[in-house]
């Protein structure tokens, strides 16, 4: 049997530890690797917000890093809902597409106006590239953790 034969896809058993992981990966990915992102281009002046912020945000005054990471622990659920099939590479490649492309999309188009705020970081593109770069960093970091963490290991012996 070749390796690939031998996988098992989270469709039945595995599935409930595959999205757990996708959480954890998601949660921890926004600390690690979205906000380190966000620091960077915050240090080189291209991004005006402040990472690692524990500003109150409404209605419930969650400290602003500690919400980011709840959402992005629930991106990452869907994450691995939609990239179920994949391991290594590929689903770390995917992963990072898939981050800069879905929440920064919906950061846009849905986030935003409903904070009362322009659509598309008003269409600025320096402002615009900052969503698909941190997310890009987050959803990296979510591939990475699932592809560690997601599946069982199998030893060869047994």
């Amino acid at each position: 049997m070749t390796t690939h034969a031998m996988r098992h896809y989270p469709a039945t058993t595995q599935l409930p530890r595959w999205l757990v992981v996708g959480f954890i990966s998601g949660f921890l990915a926004v600390i690690v690797f979205h906000q380190s992102a966000a620091a960077l281009l915050h240090a080189m002046d291209l991004a005006k917000f402040s990472p690692y912020s524990m500003q109150p945000t409404a209605p419930w005054g969650v400290p602003q890093l500690w919400s980011l990471a709840f959402w992005g622990g629930v991106w990452g659920v869907i994450l691995a809902a939609a990239l179920a099939r994949l391991d290594d590479a590929p689903l770390i490649i995917a992963s990072a597409v898939f981050g800069a492309v879905l929440p920064t999309l919906v950061a846009w188009f849905v986030v935003a106006p409903l904070k009362g705020q322009p659509m598309a970081a008003g269409f600025a593109p320096l402002s615009m590239a900052i969503g698909p770069i941190v997310n890009g960093a987050w959803g990296l970091g979510t591939g990475i953790g699932l592809a560690l963490f997601g599946r069982p290991r199998h030893s060869l012996n047994g």
